[in-house]
């Protein structure tokens, strides 16, 4: 179980750099990360589980994982650098 969650955990931060690296190429990345956040939100509560006694549990801990995934994600700070001048 333990390989299992560090599994989960390795595709979470994948998974949450490449939606930053995607919202950074963006005209506005916060409005970026906004939307996508509500898109992934919409597909959580509209998915079908099946299998569990508790689904709704199952949907709380899914949504409550994407709002911790997108909390991670902030502008850089003004005293980082931007990266390379376009």
């Amino acid at each position: 179980m333990e390989e299992l969650n560090g599994k989960m955990l390795a595709c979470q931060i994948l998974v949450t750099g490449l939606i930053a690296r995607v919202a950074n190429e963006q005209r506005d990345p916060l409005r970026f990360l906004t939307d996508f956040r509500d898109e992934i939100r919409a597909v959580v509560n509209g998915v079908r589980i099946a299998g569990v006694d508790d689904s709704d549990r199952v949907r709380a801990v899914a949504v409550q994982t994407v709002d911790e995934l997108f909390s991670l994600m902030k502008p850089p700070s003004s005293d980082e650098p931007a990266g390379p001048a376009s």
